[in-house]
């Protein structure tokens, strides 16, 4: 855990939050500043930095965000078609430096 994350202490329970859905490896929370109608995000529960974080042995932990993001779209009404966003690296946008998907949905995006 890194001390000053804030997914970190969400995800040991310091922050209260109301996931809605958490494995031993996972969990998915409501954004908190939503940029869709239907805005989660999905984070690993192992603190990674970024995607350049991610090491040979976390590949199997990679395949579970993405199938988090496949279940969201099966559960969550108007969630079939969607868009996740991941930031990697200050330049790109990341602010939480804990790796996480952005899983967005409910409305039409416009094309980057």
């Amino acid at each position: 855990m890194a001390v000053e994350c804030i997914f970190c202490r969400i995800i040991n329970k310091e922050i209260p939050s109301n996931p809605f859905k958490e494995t031993d490896e996972i969990i998915v929370i409501k954004d908190i500043n939503p940029k869709a109608p239907i805005h989660y995000l999905i984070i690993p529960k192992k603190h990674i930095q970024d995607i350049q974080s991610f090491e040979s042995h976390d590949s199997d932990l990679a395949g579970k965000l993405l199938l988090a993001a496949r279940d969201l779209s099966q559960t969550l009404p108007g969630s079939s078609d969607f868009k996740l966003v991941v930031n990697s690296g200050k330049q790109a946008g990341q602010c939480v430096f804990h790796v996480h998907l952005h899983f967005l949905a409910g409305k039409k995006f416009s094309e980057i």
